[in-house]
């Protein structure tokens, strides 16, 4: 189910709302209240297939009975191996259903089988819902939190519907308090609502126009120089916009419900580095993978050659996370190279430099990136490469110069939207004219609710890139 349906909108989440605020909280539990956000999880997920419930079922199950192992063996024989047991589990779901055909087929390229695919359809959410996991069951080994031993209350952990299928990755650490004891007033539901409204109209009016762009200039066969830099540029922002909105729509359910989930994005698109930019984009992910693979590495308190080896290794992870193909650990191992190369060559001289410099810079390293991350292969990111720096001797044809004029006005829009200005400008006017802000914007989100209907009701180009992930 998508948040960007009218399914989601006016059926499962007026429903789940009504049920949640119905049942009466205790003062020391909101136990009643996670058991209905634990119904409308099951519910949510069970809607793109059943089989994908028992998967998450298991898993779910699976990951709390070894948390309560872990408790019971801690200090005593068998502590390690049990924790050692529980990181297979939770990973095996995974890497039968993302990654099985990815070694079949480059079993057979090698030794030149013929091994059958088996072709299993990717749960959804499932590289988001098992890091959780793996988060909880690491941070229980190290010491760091407490179990939980409420089935209950870890399922709802795990399956809360608000950023269940596509993120953020949400630690137990972060919201273990909420889970036991937490509060609900109108400040935080309106500034819930607010949050989700404005990520719904960046998914439908940019996210949603900005894919229609790039998949239309992508598939022009012999692409010119033009048609290949505004399809990068369009799936820039429609994947910027496409992921922060879920993220904004997360964190604003969350908010609703009581929960206070970590940001996710920061404006990557403003960054001054590619460093400054991983800690702007999927802050979630990124973090993870600092704390979980690269820390216990050594991180960057060992010889240059092992912090190296570290980066490789971790952002080579990072991109086999995203897809189970060559491209994607390219995409990986392109940014490993470039953030090696900052760290040690270009540290001081980026510091020197105008922003406005560093800012060109970074977009330029990003976009090339994009190319890596969208291709169906290799062969296709250096194929579009090649169109990027005019490899194809055309460059531009009156197609593409009809379709970028086309969404010019939508492209300039989604520009400016991947900056803090929009943000800045809404506070300059709310300090400014407090009465005035306070009549206009729920008349601004009404309409950006209507119109995003309006958009839904109409098309049938809706989909979330990270579903797949």
């Amino acid at each position: 189910m998508l948040f960007s349906s009218v399914t989601f909108l006016y059926a499962f989440l007026p429903a789940t709302l009504l049920v949640y605020f119905l049942v009466p909280q205790r003062t020391d539990s909101p136990k009643g209240r996670n058991h209905v956000l634990l119904g409308a999880g099951m519910v949510f997920y069970a809607w793109g297939g059943f089989w994908y419930l028992v998967i998450l079922a298991a898993q779910i199950v699976a990951a709390w009975g070894f948390g309560l192992a872990l408790e019971r063996l801690r200090g005593r024989w068998g502590f390690k191996t049990v924790f050692v047991a529980s990181v297979g589990v939770a990973l095996s779901t995974l890497l039968c259903y993302k990654y099985t055909d990815f070694f079949i087929d480059n079993l057979n390229a090698l030794f030149g089988s013929d091994l059958p695919a088996l072709k299993l359809l990717l749960p959804l959410g499932i590289s988001f819902y098992t890091f959780q996991i793996l988060s909880y069951l690491i941070d229980l080994y190290r010491g760091t939190i407490a179990v939980q031993r409420n089935l209950g209350t870890f399922a709802t952990y795990v399956s809360l519907f608000p950023q269940l299928i596509a993120g953020p990755i949400i630690r137990y650490a972060d919201i273990s308090e909420a889970l036991t004891s937490r509060t609900h007033s109108i400040e935080d539901f309106a500034a819930g609502a607010r949050r989700f409204v404005i990520g719904l109209a960046k998914k439908v009016i940019l996210a949603n126009t900005m894919g229609k762009l790039a998949a239309t200039l992508g598939n022009t066969e012999h692409s010119s120089t033009l048609a290949a830099w505004g399809y990068l540029i369009a799936f820039a922002l429609q994947i910027y916009f496409d992921f922060s909105a879920y993220s904004d729509m997360a964190i604003g359910l969350g908010r609703i419900f009581g929960f206070r989930f970590k940001e996710n994005f920061n404006y990557p698109y403003i960054a001054v580095s590619i460093t400054d930019f991983w800690r702007r984009w999927h802050i979630s992910l990124s973090s993870w993978f600092r704390d979980y693979v690269y820390f216990p590495l050594g991180g960057s308190r060992v010889p240059i050659r092992r912090i190296c080896l570290n980066l490789l290794l971790v952002w080579s992870l990072t991109g086999f996370w995203h897809g189970a193909a060559w491209n994607f650990i390219a995409w990986g191992g392109y940014f490993a190279v470039i953030l090696i190369i900052e760290k040690f060559l270009l540290s001081g001289t980026l510091e020197k430099l105008p922003n406005w410099l560093t800012r060109c810079y970074t977009w330029l390293i990003v976009l090339i990136g994009w190319v890596f991350f969208d291709a169906g292969s290799l062969g296709g990111a250096l194929e579009t490469l090649g169109a990027l720096f005019g490899a194809n001797g055309v460059g531009a044809d009156p197609t593409a110069w009809y379709h970028v004029e086309s969404y010019a006005l939508v492209l300039v829009m989604a520009s400016i939207g991947a900056t803090p200005l929009p943000t800045k400008a809404g506070k300059w006017l709310a300090e400014r004219y407090p009465k005035f802000a306070a009549v206009a914007e729920p008349v601004v989100l009404i309409g950006l609710l209507v119109l995003c209907t309006a958009f839904l009701v109409n098309s049938t180009f809706n989909p979330f890139i990270y579903f797949r992930f």
